[in-house]
């Protein structure tokens, strides 16, 4: 794991947290409302950011939310506190989680594994704390399988790393099968770019 990427890339969401909310409108509420619709339980969201997934959770929901960035943090806990259910907000890093193996009903995240460093060691902390029928869900956005499309994608990265540490063309779902997950879900939202997906951890 590398520290120094993983400190630079905290350096740039807490510069860009104020503006986060904004940035973040390309994910529908329709999409985060049927993934958190799914979960109940003992639920981790890993990368809460700014806390836009928080006005979603319901019912019969325990949450704890983790993100590497104090910035966003500030900005999901006063969202948290009007919320109905009972929430933890913790700064704590996805590749190096501080929980037992075992500990959620849910494992979720939204849009996190663009920028998490190394991010087959973030999945595979998601699936070690997830219960063994439990899920992980994933709402993410990735390259896209078409060829012309993939291609920008890899021009245009470099600069939207530089500005917000956010990778546009990560091969999530290669990624996905390297940290030992089966893929029970896959729903195309937007083309192959950004998908909606449910995962065993198959243990």
């Amino acid at each position: 794991m590398d520290r120094q990427l993983t400190e630079t890339i905290k350096r740039r969401y807490n510069r860009i947290s104020i503006v986060f909310d904004w940035m973040d409108r390309m994910i529908r509420e329709e999409w985060r409302n049927n993934l958190i619709s799914r979960v109940h339980g003992d639920v981790l969201e890993v990368g809460v950011g700014t806390g836009a997934n928080l006005p979603f959770y319901s019912g019969d929901v325990r949450l704890t939310g983790i993100d590497f960035s104090p910035g966003m943090l500030k900005y999901a806990r006063k969202k948290a506190s009007s919320m109905q259910i009972p929430v933890q907000l913790v700064e704590m890093d996805a590749q190096n989680m501080e929980f037992a193996d075992d500990s959620f009903d849910f494992v979720l995240a939204t849009c996190v594994f663009c920028s998490v460093p190394d991010p087959v060691a973030g999945l595979m902390e998601m699936r070690r704390v997830c219960k063994p029928d439990g899920r992980v869900l994933l709402l993410e956005h990735m390259r896209s399988e078409n060829p012309v499309a993939g291609l920008l994608m890899d021009l245009f990265n470099p600069i939207t790393v530089r500005i917000s540490g956010a990778n546009i063309n990560r091969k999530t779902m290669g990624n996905i099968h390297k940290a030992g997950f089966l893929v029970e879900e896959k729903i195309e939202l937007m083309g192959t770019i950004i998908q909606l997906l449910v995962l065993h951890p198959h243990k």
